[in-house]
């Protein structure tokens, strides 16, 4: 092993292109709660999101610079000044702050999408980074779809850039096309191209199934940042896979170990699980790493083995991951505020005191009803704690009245500031009714998307965690809404008004996404 090690910068963007992944939309508040998860588990560089592709972007960009110490804070940016002042602006705060701007350099692209001609394409490129460089001294500069650029092109338009003041070098595969000998060459001949004035980047999409592949082939030929999310997030196909690419530079030492990173593995979990929870988007269960058959052994033959030396069908400890296999009792009715945040800590929430006081009384509820609290309750409780900050509308009571031999109604009791309003509405099926009569009472006619029940724990008593994506204007995004309880029904009402009031403080703060930023790396 060589002991002179080096550090493989680990840039996550599961807020900006993770939440580019359909239905992966997160209010204000998840995203700030993602990005301390983020900093605990040791990110170097955060991309907090696209501030210029909306006011709802930019605040969350700049809430999270305010709050980070540790990682650097980044912000997207085409490479147009008005795109680098919102960016600039947003992270303005930030102790450590980066400016990441971007222009398409393949052929493809800069005849069919940008129609500039390669020397305009060079000239924008230079402007970007010296207006970036007005902000921060710390500038990525991105040639996007690198994979099917023309290498002398890129050298050309690299060297410029590195001259203006860029400090590091993204080479994506925006389009997930390059296999890992062709990403490697490529990063091979940038990385001698550039002789160490630049850090040389990449961001290697999922298309394929070679996101994880490509990126630990750059790393093998000179790649010292990997850009990646949680969980593979992403559009399309996703991103590759951050807690694969950790994992594999740790467990492989034999091929790896000149290389290290800043991640503590522990924190890799407790990342998975608070995403999964606020996006509503699970793993694959034999998902690499984080999926919940990954330490699942239900061969008998594993079985034996693992039962006998656990190496001989693991090649990862849990432990390192930060999953402790023993879903521990410790919590009950008889906890209180201190054991309460104390936990709310360790599973990575950080609340202030009313935010507590408004978990703790839902926590209270719930454990007078279930006799077992487990960590994935906790999890599930603070998520909808956080999907529901902006209360416009708050249940108070759900009555169902089903029948064989009748039609489903629910009657549905919602207070809107100081006034309480019950109503009644018939359905096609009991969640119909109950979604119609929340309709009535609000005023806002939403259109379900998707609807998911699952357990959030395990018996009898298993809380029901109904995830529900909902689209109240079909000229902006649609909403995800989170609901909680030991009752489908109630959970499912709670999701659906937790979805609208999610919309509603985000309204006049969301522009169409797609139509803004339209281009990604």
């Amino acid at each position: 092993m060589n002991h002179e090690q080096e550090i493989i910068k680990i840039f996550d963007t599961t807020l900006r292109d993770g939440e580019q992944s359909p239905g992966a939309s997160m209010n204000t508040e998840e995203k700030i709660q993602i990005a301390m998860q983020l900093e605990r588990l040791g990110v170097d560089i955060i991309e907090a999101g696209f501030a210029a592709a909306s006011p709802g972007d930019f605040d969350a960009v700049s809430k999270i610079a305010a709050r980070i110490t540790h990682s650097t804070v980044c912000s997207l940016a085409r490479a147009l000044d008005s795109d680098i002042k919102a960016a600039g602006d947003a992270i303005a705060h930030a102790r450590h702050k980066r400016i990441h701007t971007f222009i398409a350099t393949s052929p493809i692209h800069m005849e069919y999408k940008l129609k500039m001609k390669p020397e305009e394409v060079i000239r924008r490129a230079v402007r970007a980074v010296e207006y970036a460089r007005e902000f921060t001294d710390d500038v990525e500069f991105s040639c996007e779809d690198a994979g099917r650029s023309d290498i002398g092109f890129m050298k050309e338009i690299v060297d410029a850039v590195i001259n203006a003041g860029a400090t590091t070098i993204n080479l994506p595969d925006t389009v997930g096309y390059r296999l890992p000998s062709e990403i490697g060459a490529m990063v091979r001949e940038m990385s001698r191209f550039t002789e160490g004035r630049a850090i040389i980047s990449v961001h290697n999409h999922n298309d394929l199934g070679l996101g994880v592949a490509n990126s630990l082939e750059a790393v093998l030929n000179g790649a010292r940042q990997v850009e990646c999310t949680i969980n593979g997030l992403g559009e399309r196909a996703g991103n590759a896979a951050l807690e694969e690419i950790v994992m594999t530079l740790k467990t492989r030492q034999d091929i790896f170990g000149a290389y290290k990173t800043n991640i503590n593995t522990k924190e890799i979990y407790p990342a998975s699980r608070l995403i999964a929870n606020i996006t509503g988007i699970e793993p694959q269960p034999n998902k690499a790493i984080v999926g919940k058959n990954a330490f699942a052994h239900e061969s008998g033959i594993h079985q034996d083995g693992v039962l006998k030396h656990k190496e001989t069908y693991e090649i990862i400890s849990p432990a390192d991951i930060g999953l402790d296999m023993e879903d521990t009792l410790v919590l009950g009715k008889h906890s209180g505020r201190a054991a309460f945040r104390d936990k709310l800590h360790k599973l990575g929430f950080e609340v202030n005191d009313d935010d507590l006081n408004n978990a703790f009384e839902r926590f209270k509820e719930i454990a007078d009803k279930k006799k077992e609290i487990y960590d994935d309750d906790v999890r599930a409780l603070m998520t909808s704690q956080m999907t529901a900050v902006n209360k416009a509308f708050e249940l108070v009571s759900l009555q169902l009245m089903d029948c064989s031999a009748g039609v489903p109604s629910a009657a549905v009791t919602i207070k809107h500031e100081d006034t309480v309003t019950t109503d009644a509405a018939i359905g096609d099926g009991t969640i119909d009714a109950v979604f119609k009569t929340i309709d009535r009472i609000t005023g806002y006619q939403g259109k379900l998307l998707d609807y998911k029940v699952t357990s959030v724990s395990k018996g009898k008593d298993a809380l029901a965690n109904v995830t529900v994506k909902v689209m109240f204007n079909e000229n902006e995004p649609a909403i995800i809404g989170h609901g909680l309880s030991l009752d489908t029904m109630m959970a499912s009402a709670r999701a659906y008004i937790g979805a609208l009031n999610s919309y509603l403080s985000m309204e006049g703060m969301l522009k169409l996404r797609h139509t803004d930023s339209s281009e990604t790396v």
